[in-house]
């Protein structure tokens, strides 16, 4: 088995295509970007191609995207990578998004770690292939002294599993004698969650032209901003992501407040 030993290093900057991410203020760029990565199947059968090609054309997209993500000043990035629904799918499909998953995790990893990514894995243990858990794992202890980003890699992955499986060990903790389910809290039940440190998300994309969230970070998006955009996966880069943060900074998050619209227009030059 290989090792992988962590060490704190000066992460270096992702390649740069020339482009410059748009001048938002700091507190107005989201701190935590949900992605579903959707539309990859239909990208490669337009094309006359397997479902699979599809899969294979979204790694350089998401590659693209986290640059983008780290030229702008996003802290963490969500990304469902397989949920568990998807083992409805085709026995070969599955394979593949299985193998393919633990060979992205392994090949891209190390430059990962270059660009100061902390590498996280949320999601459910069992059916997950074991090869798949072991380049997860390995990726999180190379990574974890990381700070320029986190990415958030959800395999095998359920917003209503996550919160299942968070019900399950509160209330294990509350028969032990642990927890007195009078002292529960949002906070408290919060942090039995799978990452509870990475805080809600404020922007959720969905690629592919479909309108709906499909179970994903369900307790971590009360209050998230929702962008459905028409670009397949595949066809997703730096500068799609910059304009769906563009559209987000120019939106009125009120969480049941108010926000004066007319100062905040100054603020982004409009």
């Amino acid at each position: 088995m290989e090792r992988i030993i962590a060490q704190p290093h000066d992460p270096i900057a992702p390649p740069s295509t020339g482009l410059k991410p748009p001048e938002i203020p700091d507190d107005l760029v989201p701190k935590h970007i949900a992605i579903v990565m959707d539309g990859n199947g239909r990208w490669a059968n337009s094309r006359g191609l397997p479902r699979t090609e599809g899969h294979r054309a979204g790694e350089d997209a998401l590659m693209d995207v986290l640059a983008g993500a780290i030229e702008i000043g996003v802290q963490t990035v969500s990304v469902y990578a397989f949920s568990t629904e998807n083992w409805r799918r085709s026995p070969a499909e599955i394979a593949f998004l299985m193998n393919y998953s633990r060979e992205v995790i392994r090949r891209r990893r190390h430059e990962l770690d270059d660009w100061g990514v902390k590498i996280l894995w949320s999601g459910r243990l069992p059916r997950l292939w074991p090869s798949v858990v072991r380049e997860l794992q390995a990726a999180e202890r190379l990574t974890r002294y990381n700070s320029t980003l986190t990415l958030n890699f959800c395999t095998n992955y359920g917003g209503r599993a996550e919160i299942t499986d968070a019900v399950s060990a509160l209330a294990e903790d509350v028969a032990a004698g642990k927890l007195n389910p009078r002292k529960i809290t949002e906070n408290v039940f919060n942090s039995y969650m799978y990452q509870p440190h990475l805080g809600d998300v404020d922007l959720f994309i969905r690629s592919g032209g479909e309108q709906r969230t499909s179970n994903f970070m369900v307790w971590q998006s009360p209050y998230a901003e929702l962008m459905f955009i028409d670009e397949p996966w595949p066809d997703v880069d730096r500068s799609v992501l910059w304009r769906c943060i563009t559209n987000y900074a120019r939106r009125d998050r009120r969480f049941g407040g108010a926000v004066d619209k007319v100062a905040k227009d100054k603020v982004l030059g409009e």
